[in-house]
This record gives structure tokens, C-alpha cells and sequence, in this order.
């Protein structure tokens, strides 16, 4: 099997250092095969370990390669779809238990750092940034209904105070999260991969499942060889190509971008951000961006929908970079990168059942890093037995795309498009 490295992104090339992990090859038994070694997969794999199952990590590429070690570092609270949408749309006992989980992602992350000891540059707090009246007025109907559910580590900060914590004007206010905030994301799943090997865990990187041999004792198999399990966790989201049919009907593997300057120096860094918050701004069509840990900004947007990579991903996001910061208008951008997200038509992730013993969780819409440790977690009580959260996701409404595969990409470009105009004229 070809070697598929990293691209070419400011977290490979600052990645912690790993010893090299093998291409399965040959049969192995165990109780859960969990396909893709990313955030979904990682965190599933551990909370299994550490609830004594045996598990096989089967990767195609290397671990974190997908999103888990492309995107754009933050630490998100709630859905895409924020739980008042939820409240709408299901019961109040399945909303209630969806509100209630909707903050764990970020306590998961930060345990795991902990407890495992992983160097991932965590630092915390996260802003929302309001771009006009009616951004403002969402944060505050946004602060109301999270503090609903118990959460309160959240401060509005007005025009005078968001100048404190980002040297931007294009904002007229904000939301400061303190449970936020950012990491390297790479070596988050790197530091993952670690403790799920220092627990007894097995990974095989460059071993992707061609096929999945369904029945009471389901198989997996790759190029070389096969895990035969008794239960197979999917966590390959959106680079999980065909392999599972029934899962790609109904969601839509979308590309963003990233970018990344030189290092700016201790002071311009802290005159960009005071506090070493992250930041995303309230379009639909968002921009974000913070600081690393060698004091580079990463400024990331856009959306290309079906994931191709574009031809000049530094020539889409520096304008945006520079509306922002034109500050930093003779700054040289050392990298540049894409990675893809699964989007789906209701911006809720997918969670359910295959038969049996094929569990899967995908589709996180943007908000990925928090959801699928969580995802993880929720997974591996389904599989002790314990299957009510894990039916608070499962029982969410999902659709296929207007016009199935074909017209999907076409049909979400056109609603990409009507936001976009909203967003640039504040409707």
C-alpha cells in the first residue's frame, strides 16, 4: 500500500515526534474495530480501553491526517445547529438530553490533556465576534439559553471591551467563552493515539477497510489483511469515501481552508490578541483565526462544496486576513492548506446503527473538534449498554440532499451563495 503522508500544513511540520506505527497485515481478532483514527475513532477507542474492551485502530493514512489534524484549532461549544433549533424540532426530553451534552465535548478535551499529559498548546477562552446589531442580538439570545442549560462562563463584551481582547474594528461587540479555546489540533490526536497504545490499543496506520464483511461476527478488511470484531465503530467521516453507502446519501464532504503567517513577534502577536483568545466571526460563512504557540497567526474560511482543493487557497483567504488585521498587509504566509469537513442538510451530525454492531457518528458540520469527543464517549456507552444518549443523537431527523449525490454540491453552492449575500449586506 502507498505511504500517504501529511499535507503540507503548519501542524505537520511542527507535529511532536511519534515512533512509526505498522500496516496491518495478516488477521487479528478483537472486540470493537474502530475505522479511522481520527478525534471521532480516538476517543472512542479510549473510552472503551479504559472500560476494558479490546480494540483495533484501523487508519487509512496516518493518525489525525482527516480534519482531527487540519482544522482551524478551536474549541467550539454546542452543535452548528445551536440547541434552541433542537428544542424545535424534537421532544423536550431528547432536547433537554442533547442541551445537557452540548458542553461535555470541551471537559472531555480537557481531561484527556490531563490525565494523559498530551503537549497540545491548550489555552483557553473563545470569542464570538458580532459584525453588526443583529449578530449582537443572537449572542445575547445565545448567552440566555446556554446559561439555560447550565453553562456561565460566558461575558458579552460591548464595542470598548472587544477592542480589548482583538485589534479589529470591524466589531461591534461580542461573546467571550471562557470553557473555549484552542490547541494544536495534530498533536491532540497525536497525544490520543499514545494513551489508546499506553492502555493496550492497537493502531495500524496506512491500512484503510476496503470492505466490511457485515453478519454476527462482522469482519473488516484492508489491503493486506482483517480484524474480525464483534462490534465495528465508523468514524471515517468525511474521508470515508463509499465504504458505507447508506452514509453518504445524506451528507456532503465540504473543504475549508487554512492559512498560516511567519512569526510576528511577541509584540504585534499581542497587540492582535491581548489575551491569546481564538476568535470566529457570526457570519454563516465564517472566518476564524488565532494565535499558535510561536506567536504565528492561523486564519482560516471559506467552504468549497465537495471538498475539492483550490487552486490558490492563500489568494481566497488573505483578503479575508486583511480585512480583519490590514496591519499585517507585508507579512509573508509560510503555509497554506485545505481539509475536509462532512457537512449535512440539517448541520446536526449523524450518530446511529448498522444491524447490530456497526455504530457510526458523522457529520459534525464545522464544529467537530468538541462534538466528536463526545461522540467518542457516547459511542462506548452504547456498546456497555447504556443507549439513552447515545437515542438522543440517534433519533435526530435526517435527509438526503435535494437531487441525491449528483446535484448535492450544486444545490448546497446555491444556499452557500443567498448567505453569503446576507452576510456581506447584514440581513
Amino acid at each position: 500500500m502507498a505511504n500517504t503522508p501529511y499535507p503540507q500544513s503548519y501542524y505537520a511540520a511542527s507535529a511532536n515526534a511519534v515512533p512509526p506505527r505498522p500496516t496491518l497485515q495478516g488477521e487479528v481478532e478483537t472486540d470493537v474495530c474502530v475505522i479511522g483514527a481520527g478525534y471521532t475513532g480516538l476517543s472512542s477507542a479510549l473510552f472503551l480501553l479504559e472500560n476494558g474492551f479490546r480494540v483495533t485502530v484501523l487508519e487509512a493514512a496516518k493518525v489525525g491526517f482527516g480534519a482531527s489534524g487540519r482544522n482551524g484549532g478551536q474549541i467550539v461549544n454546542s452543535y452548528s445547529r445551536d440547541i434552541d433549533v433542537i428544542e424545535r424540532s424534537v421532544g423536550p426530553k431528547q432536547a433537554q438530553l442533547l442541551g445537557q451534552m452540548a458542553f461535555e465535548g470541551g471537559r472531555i478535551i480537557r481531561e484527556r490533556v490531563a490525565k494523559y499529559q498530551i503537549q497540545c498548546d491548550l489555552k483557553d477562552g473563545g470569542v464570538f465576534a458580532a459584525l453588526n446589531s443583529k449578530h449582537m442580538g443572537h449572542l445575547e439570545s445565545q448567552k440566555r439559553l446556554w446559561e439555560r442549560y447550565g453553562h456561565t462562563q460566558l461575558e458579552l463584551l460591548d464595542e470598548r471591551r472587544i477592542r480589548e481582547v482583538v485589534a479589529c474594528d470591524n466589531y461591534v461587540g461580542g461573546l467571550l467563552d471562557m470553557s473555549g479555546g484552542h490547541i494544536h489540533p495534530l498533536n491532540l490526536a497525536l497525544g490520543e493515539a499514545a494513551a489508546v497504545e499506553s492502555l493496550g490499543g492497537t493502531i495500524y496506520e496506512q491500512s484503510g477497510a476496503v470492505r466490511i464483511e457485515r453478519g454476527a461476527n462482522p469482519v473488516v478488511h484492508t489491503a493486506e489483511g482483517r480484524v474480525r470484531a464483534k462490534f465495528i465503530i465508523v468514524a471515517g467521516n468525511a474521508y470515508l469515501g463509499n465504504l458505507v453507502p447508506e452514509l453518504a446519501a445524506k451528507s456532503m464532504p465540504c473543504g475549508t481552508q487554512v492559512i498560516t503567517t511567519a512569526p510576528l513577534g511577541d509584540e504585534l502577536a499581542k497587540t492582535l490578541l491581548p489575551q491569546d483568545y481564538c476568535v470566529e466571526d457570526c457570519n454563516y460563512l465564517l472566518d476564524y483565526y488565532r494565535l499558535t504557540s510561536d506567536k504565528r497567526l492561523i486564519f482560516g474560511g471559506g467552504v468549497v462544496y465537495g471538498a475539492r482543493d483550490p487552486a490558490n487557497i492563500e489568494a481566497i483567504i488573505r483578503p479575508k486576513m486583511l480585512k480583519a488585521f490590514p496591519q499585517l498587509k507585508d507579512v509573508k504566509i509560510d503555509y497554506a492548506w485545505t481539509g475536509n469537513f462532512l457537512l449535512t442538510l440539517s448541520r446536526l451530525p449523524q450518530v446511529g446503527r448498522l444491524g447490530d454492531n456497526i455504530y457510526y457518528s458523522q457529520g459534525c458540520s464545522g464544529h467537530g473538534v468538541t462534538y466528536t469527543h463526545l461522540a467518542g464517549k457516547v459511542l462506548a456507552e452504547a456498546l456497555r449498554g447504556q443507549a439513552e444518549r447515545f437515542d438522543a443523537f440517534a433519533d435526530l431527523p435526517h435527509y438526503p440532499f435535494p437531487g441525491g449525490q449528483l446535484l448535492r454540491t450544486p444545490f448546497a453552492a446555491l444556499g452557500a451563495w443567498y448567505y453569503g449575500l446576507r452576510d456581506k449586506f447584514g440581513m
